[in-house]
């Protein structure tokens, strides 16, 4: 024995892994959340803390015919009875129940704020009042028929249903939504009357297929409509419990004396309103979209009304179709149909939910049936008993008088007549004035009524097709009470959006700029007027950049950029970020995805790709090919495409526009200068490789190209050290390509020319230099010399120095009648089958 005093340790250790302990623990942690907190149930489609705070409001008579108690009241008998939960989680679930934009049918009726569809917050639980919504009268009327199992609560001093006896699918009708451990449910709601009529069907054919169903209910239908696209999703969805579906707010056009408008009427399914009506807003200011002039949310008691105003003569259509694009005026809804079907987590379709719902109804009419029966033939037994005593009341009267109390005549009537328990105190508990004869009466058509009913009963129990039509019955009554018309429309298929964002650009007149490093910006002429002005000339360059031109155009043109990899970027000038005159601009890579080490060889502004014209495009191993301007159009640019497959290790070296009656002119580094029509350049598509522009010598390579237009009279050749000189134009032998041509300048066997730069010039111009300060070079101040003479030097420029190129502007020319451009040397051409042309 122990001493007195003496501690005794009970302790025990056990050694286990962590990794055991953590997962074991972790298990229980993940069942607990899987089946008791997150998902619903595919019975009633309640969560556990939904159907407490249901349960915990009926049983304190909070129901919809009573007066509103204080919210606080509820949240404290949940967390106190059956929810030990925090009081924020319990007020939030309940909250929900009663949002009318965030569940079909709601199933509590809150007195005061109970939020918005802005995501305005409830107001705190001390101030809001709430009772149950009248449609949970059918849904917790047999709670106290043995419908269903109950389970002491968490301190095993209550009981509380496990589940409730609902009498139609609150699952489809309410949706849900929930996280658990590894497992997340998202399902929309429905339309009762549809899920009735669905149900109705499939309890009377068991076997009738999907699509059936589908004639009832062809999707989902949000308690903030909006429209629906994609049956194929839907269908998907409705089978499998997982699919996806574009859903989309309602919105009409209205035109206007001074303005059109965008209205909205309708939001998608948990779309936050004030979210929706900012993010609108901000396109509007930034000028995403062109031609919005206001937005305004009208939304007031009578609905939603959001009310954008668009500019007249924009395209309100293109403007609507933007807004469904970037903004959550059209979503994606996921389906993920997953509940607790027999405890455990499953994904489920239509019919499985359907199905669980009538197997669960069943049982519960059933167990319904069997309660009122047992009731119903207890009280059949008391009046048998009591229609005896009446036959027999002298005798009864008597051995009541004689016994010493109540205990005493029980045991009598018992001992004496044959009557058990029940009926002896049915018998002693009797009052006088129902020995009357009507009274007698009475027992008797009473004892008939349930003769009749147990027989009913009976055949509920016995023959399904009356239990059948026992549920029917039920719900057809509740579709009779609670049904509205559906507020979801349904589309067959998903409307594909269509953006001609030019129709809905303010058309301006712009100054552009385009660097070397792809550094590209633009202008308003009152900002760059105003830096002239202000003695600022050249505009902004990142250090070691390179201006290749400045242009002044419409917003609405595009800019077509080549790139030393052989690729060219679409840019749309609307698209380029406004700047100032001095900024360096923003990268190409901000529009259009381009490696970091491809450098801008050229750049064309074409104001319409339907014209007559071509791009010409060289590289520097003298490949060369003319590609229509029309190829170069695209819809998406989001990245680089390929304007001229290039060799290895060779660059591109220009690209610029030609027209018919113009020529091409080329220029090796040693010299050797040759032009021809570009009628000799045979039509390539954007992937060809072209064909041989001019004969190069070992050791010699292509140094420049350009076009000579008919206006040009002369050429102005421009060496490595900035010599130059100009050609008369008939001084330069035409030839057919691909010739060597002829030396443009005299060759020095000491230090011989190496030639850079080949471009067309006419009187009047100037050709500008940079070192990195301008250098406007008058042509006349070039001399005019034969190509047997050597060349001077009319400017001193420093090293590192560049020409400006300039943006070559795309003129719009008709095609002639005669015009065939398909023509070209198949024997000079390279084969290159990649999908786009067949010579190439």
């Amino acid at each position: 024995m122990a001493k007195k005093n003496e501690v005794i340790d009970h302790t025990v250790y056990q050694n286990e892994l962590l990794e055991d302990i953590m997962g074991d623990r972790f298990s229980r942690y993940a069942k607990y959340i899987i089946q008791e907190r997150a998902l619903p149930d595919a019975r009633d489609g309640l969560k556990p803390v939904q159907r407490r705070i249901l349960y915990a409001m009926y049983h304190d008579g909070n129901t919809w015919d009573h007066p509103y108690r204080k919210s606080a009241k509820t949240v404290g008998l949940v967390i106190g009875n059956y929810h030990p939960h925090g009081d924020t989680s319990v007020y939030d679930a309940m909250i929900r129940m009663s949002q009318s934009w965030k569940v079909r049918l709601p199933l509590i009726d809150v007195h005061g704020n109970n939020g918005s569809i802005d995501d305005d917050p409830a107001a705190a639980m001390r101030y809001t009042e709430a009772r149950l919504a009248k449609v949970t009268e059918v849904m917790e009327n047999d709670l106290d028929k043995d419908t269903v199992e109950m389970a002491p609560n968490f301190d095993d001093t209550e009981l509380e249903p496990t589940v409730l006896p609902v009498p139609f699918p609150v699952m489809l009708v309410n949706g849900a939504t929930g996280i658990a451990a590894g497992y997340a449910t998202n399902m929309p709601p429905h339309n009762l009357g549809e899920v009735v009529d669905a149900t109705i069907y499939r309890l009377n054919n068991p076997e009738c297929s999907l699509d059936e169903l589908m004639q009832i209910i062809p999707g989902p239908d949000f308690p903030t409509g909006g429209i629906v696209q994609g049956a194929d999703g839907i269908r998907e969805a409705f089978a499998t419990g997982h699919g996806r579906i574009v859903v989309r707010g309602r919105a009409d056009i209205v035109e206007g004396r001074t303005c059109n408008q965008i209205i909205i009427t309708e939001v998608p399914y948990e779309v936050i309103k004030s979210e929706l009506v900012k993010r609108i807003d901000e396109i509007r200011l930034n000028r995403s979209i062109d031609g919005m002039l206001d937005v305004r949310d009208e939304s007031d008691r009578m609905g939603l009304k959001v009310v954008v105003d668009v500019r007249k003569d924009a395209d309100a259509q293109t403007i609507l179709n933007y807004l469904y694009k970037n903004t959550d005026l059209q979503i994606y809804y996921n389906y993920n149909n997953v509940t607790i079907v027999d405890q455990r987590p499953v994904q489920i379709g239509l019919i499985g939910l359907l199905d669980a719902f009538i197997n669960f109804r069943k049982e519960v009419v059933r167990r319904r049936s069997l309660f009122e029966k047992k009731q119903m033939e207890d009280r059949g037994h008391i009046i048998e008993g009591l229609m005896k005593a009446v036959s027999i009341l002298d005798e009864v009267i008597a051995l009541i008088r004689a016994s010493k109390d109540k205990a005493d005549a029980k045991k009598g009537l018992m001992e004496t007549f044959g009557f058990d328990d029940k009926q002896a105190e049915a018998i002693v508990m009797m009052r006088l004035y129902r020995l009357s004869n009507t009274d007698i009466v009475a027992l008797r058509n009473e004892f008939a009524e349930l003769t009749n009913k147990i027989e009913e009963v009976n055949d509920i129990l016995e023959n399904e097709n009356v239990m059948r039509s026992v549920i029917v019955k039920e719900l057809r009554a509740v579709k009779k009470e609670y049904d509205d018309p559906r507020r979801t429309r349904i589309e067959e298929n998903v409307s594909a959006i269509v953006i001609d964002k030019a129709a809905t650009i303010a058309n301006e007149r712009v100054m552009v700029t385009v660097s070397r490093d792809g550094y590209v910006k633009r202008v308003s002429m009152k900002s760059y007027q105003a830096s002239l002005q202000a003695g600022t000339k050249l505009t902004g360059l990142k250090e070691g950049d390179a201006l290749i031109g400045t242009i002044e155009c419409d917003t609405l043109n595009v800019l077509l950029l080549f790139t030393t990899k052989g690729n060219f970027a679409y840019l749309p000038v609307w698209q380029v970020d406004d700047g100032k005159w001095r900024d360096i601009g923003t990268h190409l890579n901000k529009y259009v995805r381009i490696e970091g080490t491809d450098k801008i060889v050229n750049a064309v502004l074409v104001p319409s790709f339907d014209t007559y014209a071509w791009i010409v495009t060289a590289s520097e191993n003298g490949q060369i090919k003319r590609t229509p301007v029309r190829d170069f159009q695209l819809q998406r640019n989001t990245r680089v495409m390929t304007a001229m497959n290039l060799n290895p290790g060779a660059g591109l070296l220009a690209a610029f526009a030609v027209y018919a009656e113009d020529e091409a002119v080329l220029l090796t580094r040693d010299g050797f200068l040759t032009r021809y029509p570009i009628t000799q350049i045979p039509v390539q598509g954007l992937k060809a490789r072209g064909v041989k522009a001019i004969n190069i010598s070992r050791g010699d390579r292509l140094a420049a190209a350009c076009v000579l237009h008919k206006e040009d009279n002369a050429l102005t050749v421009i060496t490595d050290g900035a010599a130059m000189k100009r050609l008369k134009v008939e001084e330069t032998v035409e030839s057919n390509r691909p010739s060597k041509g002829c030396l443009a300048a005299k060759r020095l066997k000491t230090h011989p020319y190496v030639m850079r730069d080949i471009l067309s010039v006419h009187s009047g111009e100037t050709v500008s230099f940079f070192d990195p300060e301008e250098h406007d070079l008058p042509v006349v101040d070039i001399p005019l010399k034969t190509a047997a003479t050597t060349f001077s030097e009319p400017i001193t420029l420093n090293a590192g120095w560049y020409r400006l190129k300039d943006i070559d502007e795309c003129r719009v020319v008709d095609r002639p009648a005669d015009a065939d451009d398909t023509e070209h040397d198949e024997v000079e051409t390279i084969s290159l089958f990649d999908g786009e042309e067949g010579n190439g």
